[in-house]
C-alpha cells in the first residue's frame, strides 16, 4: 500500500476526543427533565372543570407542552455523545507519499439564471486547485439545466485554470476560488507577487466581463461556437426539461501533454447533462448524482468522491488530505463511508440575521449524532467511499481497496469516453434497475441527501462529521427572508418526507444503528410537525390574556418554580451553546426569531405538503435558491436588516401574528389597569411576559408595517389583510 517502515506506521491518522462538558449538561438536563415532568403534573392536576371557561385551552396547552417535551427529549440524545476528530495530515503525505488515492468531485448546477455561471465557476477553480496531485483529481459538472451559457462558461474556466493553478501553488493563496480571493483585501508588498496579483486579476476580469457578456445576450456568438465541437450538441430542440445526454471531456487528465503556463499537469475536467424527457421523472438532485457517479465510472472511477454545490467553493486548500485520514486509517478507516463537513458561508453578516449559519447543529447536534457513528449527509461538501454510494455493504472483513487504480479506460479516446458515458446518463438506463433504491442516493424526498445517508449507515457504515477551525467549504447563505423561508420549507417537507416512509429510523433503522442516533436524527425529521404547538402556543396564549384567562400558577404558587427553572435553564444554555460556537447574543436573539417565523410559515407549509403527499394530493417538488440579488437588498442585508418586501402567504401569517400579539398585550395590560372584571396580574403574569417576549421578536415586523418606507418593507396590501385577521382572531371566544 505505498507504506515507508518505521514507528510513524503504527501510529493513527487521526484521534476522536468526547467534548468536555458532556458530564455537565447530563446532569443539568436531567433537572430540565424532572422540571418538565411536574409541568405536566401541574397542567394534569390543575385543569378547569367542564363546563369551565379555559377548559379546552388548558388542554390544547397540555397537549403542546407535551408535544415540546417529548420532542427536548430527542434533542438531548445527540447532546450526550458529542465527540471532535483532529485528523493528522502530515503523517498521511508521510506514509502514502506519491501513492495517494484517485479523487473524483462533483459539482452540482440547475439553473443558470438563479446560479449564475460565474459563480459555478469560482466553484470549479477552487476544487481544481487543490494541493493535491492534479492527475489524480478529476472534476465533473452536472447541468441539469443543460445550459450552453454553462458550458461556455467551464471552456473558459479550462483556460483560466492554466494560469490560475500554477499561480494559487507558486504564492500558496487562500482561498482559491478568484472571486472571493479578489475580494479581500490584500497587502501586497512584494512586488514580484504584486505584478503577478495584478496581471491576474486583470485576467481573471476580462474572462468574467467575456461570461458575463454572453449571458447577458443569451447566447452564445458564432465565432465562439465554433471553437469547440461540443456546442454541436445545442439546437432550437434543446430545452431545460427535454434534451439529449451530453458528455464533453473539456480538460484530459491522462495527457500529459497538456500543462498549465508552468508545465504542471491538469486534472481532468468533464461537463455532464444527463438526458431529460417530459415523459420521464428526473428525480431531482438525487438523479444528477446517480448520473455523475456512473459516468466518472467510466471515465476515472476515483474510490472516494467528493460531491459540492455550485456556490459552494474550497476554502482551505489542504481539505483532500485532512478528508483522506479518516478513509486510510489503519484502525479505523475501512469502517467510514463518508465524511461530511458543516455548510458554512462566507456572507453571514455579525448578528446572522436569518439564523443561517447553524453553529449549535454544526459543533453540537451533528457532532453528537457522530458520536453514534451516524453523522448525516448534507447533500454537500461530503466525502464519500465510492463502494458505500454503489449500494456495498459493510462486512467485518472489509479492509477497503483504496489503493487499486482502475485501469480498463486507459486506453480509450475521449470521443469513446464521452460516447460510453451519454449511454449512462439516459433516462431508460435506470429502468428496472437498483438505482435510486439500493444504489446511488435514494428517490422518492426531496431530502435525498440524508434518507441515503441513513441507509448506508443501516448498511453497517460509519460516518464522520468534521468540523475544522478553517473552514472547508464556503457558500452563500440566503439574503432575504423569503429564500431563508423557502429553504427551510424545503428542508423540513423533504426530512419529514422521511419520517413518513419506509426510511423512518425507529423502523428501517431498528436493530441498524444505535437508539440515540434514531432519536437524535429525528430531530430534523419532525421540524415540521413542531409547527402545529408552535402555532397554538403563538395565538392561545395571547387571547387568553386579552380574555382574562389564566393559563399558567401564579407567581407565589410553588408550581411556579418548575416553569420559570425550566424557561431559564433552557434559554441560559442556548445562550451558552451559541456564545461556545462563536456567535453573539444578538445572532442567538435573532436565531428565536427566525424559529418562530420558520415554524409558523416554513414548517406549517411543508407538515401541510407532506400530509398532501401522504393523501395522494400533491407531487415531490424540489425548489432552487435564488442566488442573485439587486444592490439595495445586498446594502439592507449588510446593514442587518430583513428583508420582506412582498405579499406571499408567509408574510402574511408573520405580520398577523404579529399583530394579534400586539392587540392581546396592549388589551390584556389595559383591561388589567382599569380591573374590568379580571383576576389579578399576578395570575397573568407569566402570560404578560410570554406576549412581551412575543411583541419584542416581532419588532422587526412592526417597523416593516408602519415605519420602513424603503422597498423591503411589508406592503400595504399585507398590512390590511393582517390586520383584519388579526382583529377577528381577537373576537374569537376561548372555551
Amino acid at each position: 500500500m505505498g507504506k515507508e517502515g518505521g514507528e510513524e506506521d503504527a501510529l493513527p491518522l487521526f484521534e476522536t476526543k468526547e467534548a468536555r462538558f458532556v458530564g455537565a449538561y447530563k446532569v443539568l438536563a436531567f433537572t430540565v427533565f424532572v422540571g418538565i415532568c411536574l409541568i405536566f403534573v401541574y397542567r394534569l392536576t390543575h385543569m378547569p372543570r367542564a363546563g369551565e371557561q379555559g377548559r379546552w385551552a388548558w388542554i390544547g396547552m397540555f397537549m403542546a407542552e407535551l408535544c415540546f417535551g417529548l420532542y427536548w427529549i430527542l434533542t438531548q440524545s445527540c447532546r450526550f455523545k458529542v465527540v471532535y476528530h483532529y485528523p493528522f495530515k502530515e503523517r498521511l503525505s508521510y506514509r502514502y507519499k506519491d501513492q495517494l488515492p484517485s479523487v473524483d468531485i462533483f459539482v452540482c448546477t440547475a439553473d443558470p439564471k438563479m446560479e449564475p455561471p460565474t459563480l459555478v465557476i469560482n466553484t470549479i477553480f477552487s476544487v481544481m486547485s487543490y494541493n493535491y496531485p492534479p492527475e489524480k483529481l478529476s472534476i465533473y459538472l452536472s447541468d441539469d439545466g443543460a445550459s450552453e451559457l454553462t458550458f461556455y462558461a467551464l471552456l473558459e474556466a479550462s483556460s483560466f485554470s492554466k494560469h490560475w493553478i500554477p499561480f494559487c501553488k507558486k504564492f500558496n493563496i487562500r482561498p482559491r476560488s478568484p472571486s472571493a480571493y479578489f475580494a479581500q483585501q490584500i497587502d501586497v508588498q512584494d512586488i514580484t507577487y504584486g505584478q503577478e496579483w495584478l496581471a491576474m486579476k486583470e485576467l481573471y476580469k476580462e474572462m468574467e466581463n467575456r461570461i458575463d457578456s454572453v449571458v447577458e445576450m443569451g447566447k452564445i456568438p458564432k465565432e465562439r461556437r465554433d471553437r469547440h465541437k461540443g456546442f454541436l450538441e445545442w439546437n432550437s430542440k434543446v430545452t431545460k426539461k427535454d434534451h439529449q445526454s451530453i458528455v464533453q471531456i473539456i480538460i484530459d487528465g491522462r495527457d500529459k501533454s497538456v500543462m498549465d503556463i508552468d508545465g504542471g499537469r491538469l486534472p481532468t475536467l468533464v461537463y455532464m447533462a444527463r438526458e431529460k424527457r417530459p415523459q420521464w421523472p428526473h428525480n431531482f438532485k438525487a438523479g444528477a448524482m446517480n448520473a455523475l457517479i456512473r459516468v466518472s465510472s467510466e471515465i476515472s472511477n476515483a474510490p472516494f468522491i467528493l460531491n459540492l454545490d455550485c456556490d459552494m467553493y474550497a476554502n482551505d486548500a489542504d481539505t483532500v488530505h485532512e478528508a483522506l485520514c479518516f478513509f486510510m486509517d489503519d484502525k479505523r478507516g475501512h469502517e467510514i463511508s463518508f465524511v461530511q463537513y458543516p455548510q458554512n458561508y462566507d456572507n453571514i453578516m455579525k448578528n446572522d440575521i436569518y439564523g443561517c449559519s447553524f453553529s449549535v447543529p454544526s459543533n453540537i447536534e451533528f457532532a453528537g449524532l457522530d458520536g453514534y457513528g451516524a453523522a448525516p449527509y448534507c447533500g454537500t461538501g461530503c466525502f464519500h467511499r465510492r463502494e458505500s454510494l454503489r449500494g456495498k455493504a459493510h462486512s467485518k472483513d472489509y479492509k477497503g481497496e483504496w489503493d487499486i487504480k482502475a485501469k480498463k479506460n486507459a486506453d480509450k479516446t475521449i470521443d469513446e469516453l464521452e460516447e460510453a458515458s451519454k449511454v449512462l446518463t439516459n433516462c431508460i438506463y435506470e429502468k428496472e434497475t437498483q438505482w435510486g433504491n439500493k444504489k446511488g442516493l435514494i428517490y422518492g424526498c426531496t431530502s435525498e441527501d440524508v434518507v441515503t445517508g441513513l441507509a448506508i449507515q443501516c448498511r453497517g457504515w460509519k460516518s464522520i462529521h468534521h468540523n475544522p477551525n478553517r473552514k472547508a467549504f464556503l457558500g452563500v447563505a440566503p439574503t432575504t427572508l423569503d429564500a431563508a423561508l423557502v429553504q427551510h420549507k424545503r428542508w423540513s417537507e423533504g426530512m419529514f418526507q422521511i419520517f413518513f416512509s419506509k426510511y423512518c429510523p425507529f423502523i428501517y433503522g431498528l436493530g441498524k444503528i444505535k437508539l440515540g442516533a434514531q432519536m437524535a436524527y429525528s430531530i430534523y425529521l419532525l421540524f415540521a410537525p413542531t409547527s402545529i404547538p408552535t402555532l397554538y402556543y403563538v395565538i392561545v396564549p395571547p387571547l387568553c390574556l386579552l380574555h382574562g384567562i389564566s393559563l399558567f400558577p401564579q407567581v407565589k404558587s410553588l408550581w411556579f418554580l418548575p416553569i420559570a427553572y425550566v424557561f431559564v435553564a433552557r434559554n441560559a444554555c442556548g445562550i451558552a451553546e451559541t456564545l461556545s460556537c462563536g456567535d453573539t447574543l444578538i445572532a442567538w436573539w435573532n436565531s428565536q426569531r427566525m424559529w418562530v417565523f420558520r415554524r409558523t410559515t416554513s414548517y406549517l407549509f411543508g407538515f401541510i405538503d407532506v400530509v398532501r403527499w401522504q393523501l395522494g394530493l400533491s407531487k415531490t417538488t424540489f425548489t432552487i435558491t435564488t442566488k442573485v440579488h439587486t444592490e439595495d437588498v445586498l446594502r439592507r442585508y449588510e446593514q442587518e436588516v430583513i428583508e420582506f418586501g412582498s405579499s406571499t402567504i408567509a408574510f402574511t401569517i408573520i405580520a398577523s401574528l404579529a399583530l394579534l400579539q400586539l392587540f392581546s398585550l396592549i388589551g390584556g395590560i389595559t383591561k388589567i389597569a382599569l380591573e374590568l372584571e379580571f383576576k389579578s396580574l399576578e395570575q397573568l403574569i407569566m402570560q404578560v411576559i410570554l406576549n412581551l417576549l412575543l411583541v419584542m421578536i416581532n419588532i422587526p415586523v412592526y417597523q416593516a408595517l408602519f415605519i420602513r418606507r424603503d422597498s423591503g418593507r411589508l406592503p400595504a396590501s399585507i398590512l390590511f389583510k393582517s390586520f383584519v385577521l388579526a382583529s377577528l382572531a381577537c373576537l374569537m371566544p376561548i372555551i
